[in-house]
């Protein structure tokens, strides 16, 4: 949507028709749902973050002013849902729920290899609790640069801070996931079809 569009859009919500609100959503709801699955790999925690978000971004619209661009406001209040969100998971252990999921994964080519199956998921399992045991603003940054694609730049002016901070957050996480991972630095193959995670182990 060109930039005036969009821009007419907020002025219509901030005045408060609904309609124009719904159609700003339909512009962002499908990558915040995505960053949200990707950070939680839960579809019920990442669909919470999602209506906290845009619950958020209704009751602030009337204070955006475009000091910045609106997706750049957008993605500063989902990264604030989220963060409330790692901090109170933060204690919570890795449930089954996701293991569950990953183990509905299925190859369905001829040459099917159950065993191969089974140490895909397993390799993607463990890249998970790697990722679920970063800091809440490693982890953050993390998932903006591999999921979103974001640079530096973008992710510094979302969380309002330098560019250097976030190179430092994702040298921490670089850091902290090739630790973790190193064992399976020499695993070559690749992950199952559809995995929500990187192709390999090494790729950290």
């Amino acid at each position: 949507m060109p930039p005036s569009e969009e821009a007419a859009l907020i002025e219509e919500a901030q005045r408060g028709r609904t309609g124009a609100f719904e159609r700003l959503v339909r512009l962002y709801d499908r990558e915040v749902l995505r960053f949200a699955l990707n950070l939680t790999r839960s579809e019920e925690e990442a669909r919470d973050i999602y209506q906290e978000s845009f619950l958020r971004i209704f009751r602030a619209l009337p204070g955006f002013r475009g000091e910045c661009a609106f997706r750049t406001w957008v993605y500063r209040i989902v990264s604030s849902v989220c963060r409330d969100h790692l901090r109170r998971a933060a204690a919570r252990p890795v449930g089954s729920a996701g293991e569950e999921r990953l183990l509905e994964i299925r190859d369905g080519r001829p040459e099917h290899d159950p065993a191969r199956a089974l140490e895909g998921v397993e390799i993607q399992r463990r890249i998970e609790v790697a990722i679920g045991r970063l800091g809440e603003r490693e982890r953050l940054v993390f998932e903006m640069r591999h999921d979103r694609g974001m640079s530096a730049a973008a992710i510094a002016e979302i969380l309002e801070t330098s560019e250097e901070t976030v190179r430092n957050c994702l040298y921490r996480a670089h850091r902290t996931l090739r630790a973790a991972l190193d064992d399976l630095r020499t695993v070559a193959r690749p992950l199952p079809r559809g995995s929500a995670g990187p192709a390999r182990a090494d790729t950290y």
